[in-house]
């Protein structure tokens, strides 16, 4: 198993170069940024991302409120990415939709992402991500009873805080959800947010060992259908997802440091399997 961990951008002050430079450094395979619509944004990174020697996942989707148009823009740059002429993504992980979308609609943003990745050649995943159409474990359940080919990639730190639970009171959808992940966003929520001040705290234990068990059923479900490259993201935000102190806005912990350490973790637990 090839066990690819890739850095984020979010948060980092540094221009394109800058980032790729220290995502080396630490020790990170690749990166996952949002796919640059503009030439010389698209230039700069993949000059970067060769000087470097990184792997590239990227993120597409749409804003806007009315669904033709919303589904325009995450058709257009979800086409863009995947068929780019200058290196081929790992996969393309999508935001896809809004949680308001009726599921008929919502179908029609996962049969393109379908129809684009069979095309393209390239795995195109959808996040389980908070306002977008993977809000919650229910909804997710329903769209991949109707969609036998749809994956997902799994930041379950949402769903803690949609659900207010580790999501113990839902086995079956859990069980379905982890067998048809591509991607894993390696976050760690809690009942009440999206993001714990620090994985290394002790009073995370219990959330932090949640997320770990369901990485493993992903890294060993991925196994035995043979699967050779396993993909993580450590996406721990900056303030003010990183939780900060009043007044001063502080932040109670140092984001690029957390990163790194969830980086350093994985490849602990993952890189001999």
């Amino acid at each position: 198993m090839q066990l690819t961990i890739l850095a984020t951008n979010w948060g980092f002050t540094g221009n394109t170069d800058a980032f790729c430079a220290a995502a080396k450094k630490a020790g990170y395979d690749g990166i996952e940024v949002w796919w640059p619509t503009g030439e010389k944004e698209q230039q700069e990174l993949f000059a970067a991302l060769k000087k470097h020697g990184l792997d590239v996942g990227f993120l597409c989707g749409g804003w806007q409120q009315e669904v033709e148009v919303h589904l325009q823009t995450f058709t257009q740059n979800l086409q863009a990415a995947a068929t780019n002429t200058y290196q081929k993504p790992l996969y393309i992980n999508c935001h896809s939709g809004k949680d308001y979308f009726s599921t008929a609609d919502g179908l029609r943003f996962l049969d393109a992402g379908l129809r684009i990745s069979e095309q393209a050649g390239v795995p195109v995943y959808h996040e389980t991500h908070r306002g977008r159409l993977m809000y919650s474990a229910p909804i997710t359940a329903n769209y991949l009873t109707q969609r036998d080919k749809l994956m997902l990639t799994a930041d379950l730190s949402h769903w803690c805080n949609v659900h207010e639970s580790l999501l113990q009171d839902q086995p079956e959808t859990m069980k379905l959800v982890l067998s048809r992940t591509g991607h894993i966003h390696a976050r760690i929520g809690h009942a009440e947010g999206p993001q714990v001040n620090d994985p290394r705290a002790p009073e995370w234990k219990d959330a932090l060992n949640a997320h770990l068990t369901w990485w493993d059923a992903i890294v060993a479900n991925k196994l035995k259908h043979g699967e050779t490259l396993i993909t993580f993201l450590t996406e721990f935000g900056p303030p003010a997802y990183l939780p900060t102190l009043p007044y001063t806005q502080q932040p109670v912990a140092n984001q690029w440091e957390i990163n790194v350490h969830m980086m350093q973790l994985l490849r602990a637990r993952y890189a001999n399997k």
